[in-house]
């Protein structure tokens, strides 16, 4: 993101660095007014529910006002607010119920991934790994020197405090909730390089200087040669696993031996894992999920930066979600793929005096194999269930949207949300990701994308009745309804972290509020669709799994002349009692109808250019 001239946030002179000049004086995240909240979720719910159904959650709502429980609720999260050691309100709770204290496994359900486009020029494996290092290190100096400029929106600058758990940071089981470590990223200079499921150190540094790109090319070239042919006991299917079953074993795993803790502490106080995959995906399709999750086994999913290449030298990212959201990584990714467009191509340098990379040879026995075994196991079924397919659109891009006069994301969702009615007739609960990070601590909001006005255009839209005068016009009313509400989000004016926050205000053993056991409660959070939006030109790929299993997963990706639909979900798709053996590709199908649709339809409003 570009930075924008004089922001109104004043600058902090006592900042430590650029990258957090305006942190210290960002507004904090503000707690809505509760009626404006309440009248929302009325109208968000309207469109989803029957006459009759809605009158019973309208009827609920009218409960938590005239009771007083809404207003004393509000009063307690005002004043969590308004307490001066609490820099955001939401950020602890959020923190432990959508990420460390969720105990499905990371990958799929939580891990998101980006494919980059070919390098031409680097081919070989230890030739791109190297790189993609030298770039990756160079970000990393900037975050910890903090004269990264910080990003901005619309000319306000967002906050850069979630930088600090790019490098150097993990995830580690334990429970009820996970919890998150910080290492020094001053003393911890090396990197870990995974092959054949073995896991080697690789010192970034040697006598105070950092080594050149010719010469980790060289150093995950003698990776490569060390991990020969045969592979390692898969112990990165562990980190794969459901949470708790994690926790257990990485005990097991410590207690087998005492050498294994200070072997598996080099693998977490790293400042990242560079996966060297023994495989060579060829398909956008093959080259995403290979991203996505892989073998399970030549991974370590607990760190929030893992770069994958892979034999044929394609590569890509695969991050852990839990104290970042993509914004960061997908800017640390789009500056890896700028700095390597530009850098000469270095020649490997062979340098006798660097240590060989350090293969860590955990001592495992039966029960810890064991454990493995069946870990693995588990991460092949979970992965056999899912699908996830590439829509790669080349008909037009961002560059024609506009000349349709209309918002590029808006445009987007309105083709998810006519897609998905092409498929089941119906419109259901989505989840657009806002970013809050205009706010301190900020993260994000959910952007309810389904509105009586995007009802009414898909409706239209399938209507061989209607003119096309008519589809136009609901096409602009919806994409101005999703743009509103996006824009309340951003701003912190969503209903979903508000209503997670009364519900979470709620003391124990005090009665629920029929608000929230009201069917319409949970229905309208129920994601079928769950999608976002990260672009780049650099990537050829992104996405992440589906929220629920009777729901997609959409990423989505709007480029100049290209639009990419990132589509997962579950093999065997049932939803409402319907099944849909074949419902990722069904969808994908479908999308690229409602883009095709929606493309003409607005190219009837364009003036015929003159012929040359």
């Amino acid at each position: 993101m570009s930075a924008a001239k004089g922001p109104k946030t004043p600058v902090d002179p006592t900042a430590p660095g650029p990258m957090l000049r305006y942190q210290k004086n960002l507004p904090r995240l503000p707690v809505p007014p509760l009626q404006d909240t309440l009248a929302k979720y009325l109208t968000t719910c309207k469109p989803l529910l029957s006459d009759a159904e809605f009158k019973k959650t309208e009827a609920a709502v009218k409960e938590f006002i005239s009771s007083g429980v809404g207003a004393e609720l509000q009063r307690r999260l005002e004043a969590k607010a308004a307490d001066p050691a609490c820099l955001n309100w939401l950020d602890d709770w959020w923190l432990d119920a959508a990420y460390l204290g969720y105990r499905d496994p990371v990958v799929v359900y939580v891990s998101y991934f980006y494919l980059f486009k070919d390098d031409r020029l680097r081919k070989l494996p230890a030739k791109r790994a190297a790189a993609i290092t030298t770039a990756a290190l160079e970000f990393k100096k900037q975050v910890v020197e903090n004269t990264l400029e910080p990003e901005y929106a619309k000319g306000e600058p967002l906050c850069m405090d979630r930088y600090k758990y790019m490098f150097n940071n993990c995830r580690i089981p334990s429970t009820p909730a996970d919890v998150n470590a910080m290492y020094d990223p001053i003393k911890n200079t090396h990197i870990i390089a995974v092959r054949k499921n073995k896991y080697y150190v690789i010192d970034t540094v040697q006598n105070g200087r950092q080594l050149s790109t010719g010469e980790l090319e060289y150093q995950f070239q003698r990776v490569i040669d060390a991990a020969g042919y045969s592979k390692g006991l898969g112990l990165g299917a562990l980190t794969a696993d459901q949470r708790d079953n994690w926790y257990e074993n990485r005990k097991l795993l410590l207690a087998a031996h005492p050498k294994n803790k200070e072997l598996l502490d080099k693998i977490e106080t790293a400042s990242f894992v560079v996966c060297l995959d023994d495989s060579s995906p060829v398909t956008r399709d093959e080259g995403s999920r290979a991203c996505w999750h892989g073998d399970g086994r030549n991974r370590f999913f607990d760190k929030p930066v893992q770069f994958i290449v892979y034999e044929n030298g394609k590569a890509g990212f695969n991050g852990e979600h839990s104290m970042m959201d993509g914004t960061a990584t997908c800017r640390l990714n789009e500056f890896v793929c700028d700095v390597i467009a530009k850098l000469p191509l270095a020649v490997s340098q062979a340098n006798g005096s660097l240590p060989a990379p350090e293969e860590l040879q955990f001592q495992v026995n039966a029960e810890v194999d064991q454990a493995v075994k069946a870990a693995e196991a588990r991460f092949d079924n979970l992965i056999a269930d899912h699908d996830l397919t590439v829509l790669a659109y080349q008909g037009f891009g961002k560059n024609q949207v506009k000349k349709f006069k209309s918002s590029p994301d808006g445009f987007a969702q309105m083709v998810i949300q006519l897609g998905y009615y092409k498929m089941f007739g119906v419109c259901r609960p989505t989840y657009e990701s806002a970013q809050t990070r205009k706010f301190q601590l900020g993260r994000t909001e959910t952007s309810r994308t389904v509105s009586e006005d995007s009802v009414a255009f898909c409706r239209a839209m399938e209507n061989p009745s209607a003119t096309n005068e008519e589809k136009i016009a609901a096409f602009r009313k919806a994409i101005k309804s999703q743009g509103a509400y996006m824009g309340q989000c951003v701003n912190a004016r969503g209903v979903d972290r508000h209503l997670f926050g009364l519900k979470k205000s709620l003391r124990p053993n005090e009665p629920v509020p029929a608000i929230f056991s009201d069917p319409a409660f949970s229905y309208s959070q129920h994601w079928y669709l769950s999608t976002s939006q990260l672009s780049s030109e650099y990537f050829d790929g992104y996405g992440w799994g589906m929220v629920n299993n009777d729901g997609y997963g959409v990423a989505y990706m709007i480029k100049n002349n290209a639009f990419h639909f990132n589509v997962a979900s579950v093999k065997d798709l049932e939803v409402h009692g319907k099944k849909f053996y074949n419902g990722t590709q069904q969808f994908k199908q479908c999308l690229e109808d409602a883009i095709n649709d929606l493309g003409d339809l607005l190219k009837t409003e364009l003036k015929p250019q003159a012929k040359l």
